[in-house]
């Protein structure tokens, strides 16, 4: 099929500065589509106009009546880079489709900076929660984030502040790339409630305050970076569990009687393009899952409030399953099996003889790896150091081939 929807990358500085090639996708379509600061970059023309509409569904669908005709939608700068092209990819094949960028506000700023952007974590606030900006929190590290708004970089550094960054740099651009581009600059805990125009990026440069704590991304966080009453996996086991998990990338976790949430936290921390689901019974530990995601950089954990197996139902499949909540219930591991396509993996830990007794008898049907973990920590005792043992844990993984 010939390409009958266009997506052009526009920047501020509008017409002048695209291509030759995305101007006369502009200048030649039947319906023009984008914002209203887009479309009034381009002058009036013959063209029909059409405004992204909320819900964003319904200018989807207005754009779907126009196959066949010459249809181009205005983005800002790369539209694939948390732009509206990401959007029409799901919903349109591409080889109908033509997508000309322009350089991105992520470009632009690492331009004005003279940063490597591909050592920078590029990421967005627009309709995403700001704890998110946690996980990326590490000294030295350059962060380029895209604004919901002109309040958004004063929220960004009383984030910065309150968590022991303050000294980080906090360089935020307004209308980058236009003739209004203006750039300033500040420390995080000397930001204020300053407000900047609504259209800006922010660029941090990461330093941590004395005593600021800056957390791993690899598996085994201190017991003490999760808020808990007790029912948590301990930092070694943690770090042995998430190994047998083994994450990928696009994979989806559910986490059964998570408890404070410790393995899907590590589980969605691990990288990106990862989800999780952590599924608890108890009301006040799906409280505390919550709080531990905000505070380690995942709000996006989905939570599920009640027990397994019948909470798992109508949820989306798998990839790998974690049961770390007991296993009193007879159908549990069957159901949670089953749920798992091929190539899952199923990891159970128990320190309980009648958990362990359901673990050995999967293990003697199915197959799989046992493993038996046994952890010491060494206590002060007056002068003296003693070993002081963690209640065993008793661990089978297994992969559904």
């Amino acid at each position: 099929m010939t390409p009958w929807l266009a997506v052009i990358g526009i920047g501020e500085d509008g017409l002048a500065a695209l291509s030759p090639a995305a101007r006369a996708l502009v200048e030649r379509a039947e319906v023009l589509v984008g914002g209203a600061r887009h479309l009034a970059l381009v002058p009036p023309g013959r063209a029909e106009r059409l405004e992204w509409q909320s819900p964003l569904g319904d200018t989807i669908a207005a754009i779907a009546a126009g196959r066949g005709r010459r249809v181009t939608v205005l983005a800002s700068g790369d539209p694939l880079w948390y732009g509206v092209g990401v959007t029409l990819a799901r919903h349109f094949p591409p080889e109908e489709m033509t997508i000309i960028p322009q350089p991105s506000a992520f470009s632009l700023a690492a331009a004005r900076l003279g940063w490597a952007l591909a050592d920078c974590a590029a990421l967005t606030l627009h309709g995403r929660p700001l704890d998110g900006l946690r996980l990326y929190l590490a000294p030295g590290r350059r962060l380029l984030i895209l604004s919901a708004d002109g309040a958004t970089p004063a929220a960004v550094a009383r984030l910065l502040t309150e968590f022991g960054w303050g000294p980080s740099r906090l360089s935020v651009f307004s209308r980058l790339g236009g003739p209004g581009e203006s750039m300033t600059a500040d420390e995080a805990s000397c930001w204020g409630d300053r407000q900047v125009a609504d259209l800006n990026t922010i660029a941090v440069a990461c330093h941590a305050a004395p005593g600021a704590r800056a957390w791993s991304r690899l598996s085994g966080l201190p017991d003490d970076a999760f808020r808990h009453d007790g029912q948590l996996t301990k930092r070694e086991v943690r770090a042995a569990t998430l190994a047998a998990l083994a994450p990928l990338p696009g994979e989806m976790l559910w986490d059964v009687g998570a408890g404070c949430g410790s393995i899907a936290i590590e589980w969605l921390r691990a990288g990106e393009g990862r989800e999780a689901i952590a599924i608890e019974g108890r009301p006040d530990r799906a409280a505390l899952v919550a709080h531990n995601a905000a505070a380690l950089g995942v709000p996006a954990l989905r939570i599920v409030a009640g027990a397994a197996p019948a909470a798992c139902d109508g949820l989306p499949a798998p990839d790998a399953v974690f049961v770390g909540g007991g296993i009193a219930d007879p159908e549990l591991l069957p159901r949670l099996w089953a749920a798992l396509g091929p190539g899952g993996r199923l990891v159970a830990n128990a320190v309980s003889a009648e958990g362990e007794a359901r673990l050995l008898d999967w293990y003697s049907r199915h197959g799989g790896a046992l493993t038996r973990i046994a952890v010491a920590r060494a206590e002060p005792q007056a002068a003296h150091h003693l070993w002081r043992p963690l209640a065993p844990v008793t661990q089978l993984a297994v992969e559904k081939t």
